[in-house]
Parts: structure tokens; sequence; C-alpha cells
């Protein structure tokens, strides 16, 4: 199922929430292409997609996080050091020719960990962010 974008995401960061729809319209395209009954061919190019946003994605975050004092900052970086693990795990065994079942894996993963993230983790930063000028 696609992860629409709606206002419940946002952190009230324009340049963050760019990122974020950038990463929801990455997953929705493997989402797309498995309903097409095509979601092995595009498979690799989506995680690829992923690992390398993921890692811009973060730095930016990282950067602002750490600018602006974040107090959680440490903690928010460790959990982003997980996930471009986990990223970077799943695209290994595609590469490895490991893909039997893996665009249901990583589509599950990567859908349900944007949305926790956002909705979870990201959030807690917006107050601090805004606080602090950014928007």
């Amino acid at each position: 199922m696609p992860v629409l974008w709606d206002e419940k995401y946002s952190v009230k960061v324009r340049e963050l929430d760019n990122q974020h729809k950038k990463l929801f319209d990455i997953i929705n395209k493997l989402d797309s292409h498995m309903r097409q009954g095509k979601g092995k061919e595009i498979l690799g190019s989506v995680l690829k997609d992923m690992v390398d946003y993921t890692k811009v994605h973060f730095a930016a975050e990282e950067r602002i996080l750490r600018d602006s004092g974040y107090p959680d900052y440490v903690q928010h970086k460790a959990i982003h050091e997980k996930v471009t693990a986990k990223v970077s795990t799943i695209h290994s065994k595609y590469l490895e020719g490991n893909g039997s079942r893996l665009s249901i894996e990583a589509m599950n993963y990567l859908n349900d960990w944007l949305q926790k993230h956002i909705l979870g983790t990201d959030q807690k930063y917006s107050p601090h962010l805004n606080g602090n000028g950014l928007v």
C-alpha cells in the first residue's frame, strides 16, 4: 500500500519535510512496481536510491540537529546508523542474489520505518528546531 504524505508527518522544517517526501516517493516507486508484479525488476535501483538518499537526508538532518544544539542528537544519530545498516544489509542481500522475498521484506521494513520514524523520533525534534527559528 502506498505511503501518502500527510501533514501529520510534517516536522515543520521545509527542508526536512521535502526530504521526507522524497523518501516517500522512493518507497512508493517500489510499491507501485510490486503491484504490477515487477518488484524484483526495480528492487535494486530502489534500494540503491534509498541507501544513497537516506545518507543525504540523515547528513542534513544531523547537521541541523547538531548545529541547533538538539539535546537528543547523539541518540537520534544512533537511530540513523541502525537504519542505514539495515537498508545496506537489504541492499547487500539483493546484490548477492538472495531476493526471492526481498522486495516484500524491503517494502515492509521501509514503509514501517519511515512512518514510525517520522511520527515518533522526528516529531520530537520539531519543537526544538521551530523554537530556534527553523521552519
